[in-house]
């Protein structure tokens, strides 16, 4: 692919913004959407679980005057809480267009352009959620339908339903179970793909050095790769990436999405939070990967599960046939 010709390569996630991460000042979160539109971008992407949904809230404020420079994609399924291990899947049809209704008075807008489906819930049939999200395209409330995190059994029975327009999972230089299948069912099926996290929830910037760089009340301090022994070792692959950026005149941000451009079908959705990292990252747009660097990257693998267990547990049952080290 050539990034140079793709002026609408990246999406933006705001779940950062809201303070899963630790505090954004919220003039700066508006101002970073705005900065990201004004660069010719159009994808942000929310949910409703982001914050119980002031996220979405903070959405609804940042593209107020602007609905027609953006694709607003948000998602349902989840049940809200504080904590990971306090959230659930409630995927029932009967709650899904009252959850859409909560989601566009949330964000003051008539419509969502992509609404996903957030996680498939293994107590409700994939199809019978989908039926209701389809019965919301027909009402003129939703747009698109897509998916989070789900397997091809799930995607064909969503599909035989209604068309899927978009997947989205988890990817990165350290989360590459999108190539086992659903990047090549993107292919098969014509559907878009994006790619949550391409930065490893902040490890693959260099910014993070020591376990005191991740705050109290940082969601992060919750997952297995940002722990003990995982820790250190990840450490040491993310200065492989530092010293691979540097013989590009280059951030480590930038190559680690760069890498993720060179999937042709695969959208990087970034999560910044200030204006200044939204340019460093459509820097990324320009560098050229050579096969060898490609290689060397790839090899890069992560010690750790990129969620804890509680989270693990409620992603697709047969989504993760591929074992990370």
């Amino acid at each position: 692919m050539n990034a140079q010709q793709n002026t609408q390569a990246i999406a933006l996630g705001t779940m950062a913004m809201t303070g899963c991460y630790g505090a954004v000042a919220r003039a700066d979160a508006i101002a970073t959407i705005r900065a990201f539109l004004d660069a010719g971008q159009t994808y942000v992407d929310t949910a409703d679980l982001y914050a119980d949904g002031d996220n979405e809230v903070l959405v609804g404020e940042a593209i107020r005057g602007r609905r027609q420079d953006v694709q607003v994609c948000t998602k349902v399924g989840f049940t809200f809480g504080l904590r990971s291990d306090e959230r659930g899947l409630d995927a029932r049809p009967e709650r899904i267009e009252a959850a859409c209704d909560a989601s566009l008075k949330r964000m003051g807008i008539d419509h969502i352009d992509l609404y996903y489906l957030h996680r498939v819930d293994p107590k409700v049939p994939v199809a019978e959620t989908v039926g209701a999200m389809k019965r919301l395209v027909e009402k003129g409330k939703v747009r698109e339908l897509g998916l989070c995190e789900v397997s091809r059994t799930s995607l064909l029975a969503a599909m035989a339903v209604h068309p899927i327009s978009a997947l989205q999972c988890e990817y990165s230089l350290w989360s590459r179970d999108p190539e086992y299948d659903t990047l090549a069912a993107c292919r098969e099926y014509g559907m878009r793909f994006f790619g949550y996290a391409p930065l490893g929830r902040g490890f693959l910037t260099g910014q993070i050095k020591t376990a005191a760089d991740i705050p109290d009340g940082d969601q992060r301090k919750e997952y297995p790769r940002f722990m003990g022994e995982n820790f250190a070792k990840n450490l040491v692959l993310v200065e492989e990436v530092r010293a691979q950026a540097h013989a590009l005149s280059a951030t480590p941000a930038q190559l680690a999405i760069a890498w993720i451009l060179r999937t042709h079908q695969a959208v990087p959705i970034v999560g910044a939070t200030t204006a200044a990292q939204i340019e460093e990252n459509l820097q990324a747009l320009k560098l050229e990967l050579s096969d060898e660097l490609l290689q060397t990257l790839e090899r890069i693998l992560p010690a750790g599960e990129r969620y804890p267990e509680s989270a693990m547990k409620r992603l697709d049952p047969s989504l993760r046939p591929v074992a990370v080290v």
